[in-house]
């Protein structure tokens, strides 16, 4: 990373934690009033990771600065931008899901529609693990923190003030990395999460017409934001617009997957299939 970069973040960093300082907060705090992960607000700060736009925003709203210091800052993060050598620091964060992670954190209300992969929070490490490793440039440290940081945060899971709704289409159980085995064990936690009160798990069976042909995965965070996640990252959404669109899609899906015994049936039965497939291979 060329010098001038370098220096720009740590200004942005440093004028950031000036910022939080005068208006008495600890990291933590401005971390759950924006919504992002503590450790976010820690590398920003340090001048270890470039901020989205749309973090920077949130830091900026939690922050209650007026305008005119608002827009300095902002200015800071465009001077980093673009300065030469624009290589943005590569670690656990700016691995594909890190940014769904960090918005699930903040939100009381998760409603999650996936087509192809599991819904992170329901993701076992191993998963988990396939799922990290195919992001680009991916590494197996980074790698490995990211899984530690997912399965740190699937505890949100089990705290009682908290609701969960996963949607996924049949063919995400279908769809599989690494090992049948790996798969037995991932029915498993779905079978143990969707025994949870705070958790609502449906499935739409391949045998119903989907009211709207998917083409991604999004998670609706509380009723403020949006995570839609594409190949090689996460967009953040907050247009209220938008999020209504998304949340009117959402329940149309919802419409569609069975819940309950139904859920639990077709789990076992998927389960079942990959066991056929576990034994064939061991003969």
């Amino acid at each position: 990373m060329g010098s001038e970069r370098r220096e720009l973040m740590k200004a942005l960093g440093v004028r950031l934690r000036g910022l939080r300082a005068e208006a008495g907060l600890t990291g933590a705090v401005l971390a759950l009033r924006a919504g992002v992960g503590q450790p976010t607000v820690s590398k920003v700060e340090n001048g270890r990771m470039v901020p989205s736009l749309d973090v920077l925003g949130r830091l900026l709203v939690a922050l209650d600065l007026d305008e005119s210091t608002s827009r300095e800052v902002r200015d800071l993060l465009v001077a980093v931008e673009a300065a030469p050598d624009g290589a943005a620091v590569r670690d656990d964060e700016a691995l594909a899901g890190s940014v769904l992670d960090d918005a699930v954190r903040s939100a009381q209300l998760v409603r999650s529609f996936q087509c192809v992969v599991l819904p992170a929070m329901l993701q076992s490490a191993e998963y988990a693990r396939h799922v990290f490793a195919s992001a680009p440039n991916s590494t197996p440290e980074t790698v490995g923190r990211a899984v530690a940081a997912r399965v740190e945060r699937q505890s949100l899971l089990y705290e009682p003030d908290r609701e969960s709704v996963f949607v996924l289409t049949e063919a995400v159980l279908r769809t599989w990395p690494g090992h049948p085995l790996l798969m037995l064990a991932q029915f498993d936690r779905l079978l143990a999460v969707e025994s949870l009160s705070s958790v609502r798990l449906g499935v739409i069976p391949w045998r119903r017409a989907v009211p709207v042909m998917p083409r991604h995965g999004f998670t609706l965070c509380d009723r403020r934001a949006v995570v839609v996640e594409g190949f090689r990252g996460e967009r953040v959404v907050d247009d209220s617009a938008e999020i209504a669109a998304y949340e009117e899609t959402f329940r149309r899906f919802e419409e569609a997957a069975v819940f309950g015994r139904e859920a639990r049936e077709l789990l076992v039965h998927v389960m079942r299939e990959f066991q056929e497939l576990e034994d064939s291979a061991t003969r």
